[in-house]
């Protein structure tokens, strides 16, 4: 699933091409990525004629906020993506959404798998309030962080990864992270010490800064693609995540892989303790 610097590349992609345009037209193909609408046509009609003030972002959601004062929330899932293509030119398979503006590309969700929706909301969009801080937006600081952490009893890792604590993290850069701060994953949150949470929200914040640089990471099935259907570059940079065999790049011992909190967590077994 796209983490944080996925979509914010897509976000950045999409407000460099489409922010002061027009929706003239909008069109749905599948009725499931507007599940939250009980009528999907009617919500889609309420796109058409509204212009794009800016897109936003929310963790791992895309918010295009209109000038009516709504927000269309985007969220890709497992296998969603938002493509370009010239108006009249072939659509992909898979194409649920397409919206047509004043001037310029369609702008497309596709999503083979259907985990992936759209949908209308509010200006404080709501349904998104449980989400806990922006790693790259809200400097909290080293010291903010040792008092979230403070007392927790939850490893490390699947804390990174919950989203109701800080947002955008997923199982890819929990790992590049925490290998890169030297902490293992399956510490006790509230175990670590100062210069350790130091190193993790350092390490936090240089991981997903080099990510959204790089414009994401792209995985051997190369489903994350960015508007032009390029794949990211960040992958050729991963320390740990999927490198299960290979030599850690900081001490040479060999990368391991665990099954942990419901999924394949890679960690070097020196490095970070």
């Amino acid at each position: 699933m796209p983490e944080l610097p996925e979509v914010e590349t897509v976000r950045r992609d999409v407000d460099a091409l489409f922010t002061g345009r027009t929706i003239v037209d909008a069109a749905v193909g599948g009725p499931r990525t507007l599940r939250r609408h009980a009528d999907p046509a009617a919500a889609v009609a309420r796109l058409r004629g509204r212009r794009l003030e800016s897109a936003g972002r929310r963790g791992k959601f895309l918010l295009l906020r209109l000038d009516s004062g709504e927000v269309a929330v985007v969220h890709l899932g497992m296998s969603g993506q938002l493509r370009v293509g010239e108006a009249g030119s072939p659509r992909q398979a898979h194409t649920h959404l397409v919206l047509t503006w004043d001037r310029g590309p369609e702008l497309r969700f596709v999503d083979p798998r259907t985990f992936g929706q759209v949908w209308l909301t509010s200006a404080a969009v709501p349904e998104l309030a449980h989400l806990g801080f922006e790693p790259l937006d809200e400097p909290i600081g080293w010291r903010g962080l040792e008092q979230r952490l403070a007392g927790r009893r939850t490893r490390i890792k699947p804390l990174l990864m919950d989203q109701r604590f800080v947002a955008g993290i997923g199982n890819i850069y929990s790992d590049e992270i925490l290998w890169s701060a030297g902490v293992a994953h399956d510490r006790e949150a509230g175990s670590l010490g100062g210069p350790e949470v130091q190193a993790v929200y350092r390490s936090m914040r240089s991981v997903l800064s080099a990510a959204v640089r790089l414009r994401g990471s792209s995985l051997a099935d190369e489903q994350y693609r960015d508007l032009a259907g390029r794949i990211g570059g960040y992958q050729l940079r991963h320390r740990v995540y999927g490198r299960d065999g290979l030599p850690c790049r900081r001490c040479g011992t060999p990368i391991l892989r665990a099954k942990a909190y419901g999924r394949s967590t890679w960690y070097c077994p020196v490095c970070q303790h």
